[in-house]
This record gives C-alpha cells, sequence and structure tokens, in this order.
C-alpha cells in the first residue's frame, strides 16, 4: 500500500514518486520543505487538543477528530494542489477500508486563509485502487521516469538532482 506521500507524489510527478519510493529522498535539503513542517506544526495550535495521530497501514494522520469523524490536513502552499485533495481523501478511503468511520476532510491553507471540505465520493473510491496499482508499477520500473519538465520543476526539492547533468 502506498503512504499519503507517495499519493501526492503520484498526483504531482511519476519521477519523484519513483525517486522517494527508492529512498532517494530530497526533501531533508529543501527550504521550502522545512517552512511548510513549520506551518503544519504551528498553525491552529489551540485545536491540538482535540485532535489524535493515527497511523495505519503506511499512512500517518496528524490530525483526526474522533468524535466529529473529520480529518484535518494543513499545507503550506500558496496554492491549492490536486495533489493535496487527493492525498485527503486517500487518508479516508485507508480509514474507511479499515472500518474506522470519517465523515470528511477539512483542506487548511493558512497562508491564503482558505479551508476547504473535502468529501470521498464513489467515484473516488472507484479510482483510489486504480492510483495504488499504478503507483505500484511505477515503483516496481527498473528506472525512473522521465522529467515532467514543468514550472514546478524548479520549485521541487529534487531539481537539483533531474536537472544536474
Amino acid at each position: 500500500m502506498p503512504t499519503g506521500t507517495q499519493i501526492a507524489y503520484y498526483h504531482l510527478c511519476h519521477r519523484k514518486l519513483w525517486l522517494f519510493a527508492h529512498d532517494i529522498q530530497m526533501e531533508h535539503t529543501s527550504e521550502l520543505v522545512a517552512e511548510g513542517k513549520l506551518i503544519e506544526e504551528s498553525a491552529y495550535p489551540q485545536r491540538a487538543h482535540k485532535w489524535q495521530e493515527i497511523e495505519i497501514e503506511r499512512i500517518k494522520i496528524d490530525r483526526f477528530d474522533p468524535k466529529l469523524k473529520v480529518i484535518r490536513e494543513i499545507k503550506k502552499s500558496n496554492r491549492k494542489e490536486s495533489a493535496h485533495l487527493a492525498q485527503l481523501k486517500y487518508y479516508i478511503f485507508v480509514l474507511e477500508r479499515n472500518g474506522i468511520e470519517v465523515s470528511h476532510g477539512i483542506l487548511e491553507y493558512p497562508k491564503l486563509r482558505i479551508t476547504e471540505e473535502v468529501w470521498l465520493t464513489d467515484e473516488d473510491r472507484d479510482h483510489i485502487p486504480l492510483w495504488e496499482q499504478s503507483i505500484e508499477a511505477i515503483i516496481k520500473q527498473a528506472k525512473p521516469p522521465a522529467i515532467i519538465n514543468k514550472s514546478t520543476c524548479k520549485k521541487c526539492a529534487y531539481f537539483d538532482f533531474c536537472y544536474s547533468e
């Protein structure tokens, strides 16, 4: 089963997914990643008492309210990403698969002052197993997928790895 990070990377860049899954991890060298962790850890500290951490299968959910049955994800990004939605939907899916009732998720962007409720649909439930299969196939490849060469590459922790000669 994929991790939440692998789900996000699958939706961002298959090469990044492959590298990460093969223990080529560059996030520890990225100032942007460090900033994101700081925002995630420090945003909304007054709420910490009602949220629990859950580890199940290969995912780690930092904020789950068992009373309201809500997962909360905080993201640093200056823009909303489809990868964030996919990751949160995957968390809901995995909890459901393991018999844990979840109402919905909440995706928050403190820098943007945006909060978005995220619901898992029947269509999502059909697609997520396909994501899992595709991720496994990508990871099993002998070589990493090609560079995608998008504008987002410039801010990626793997930029130097992918573009150095």
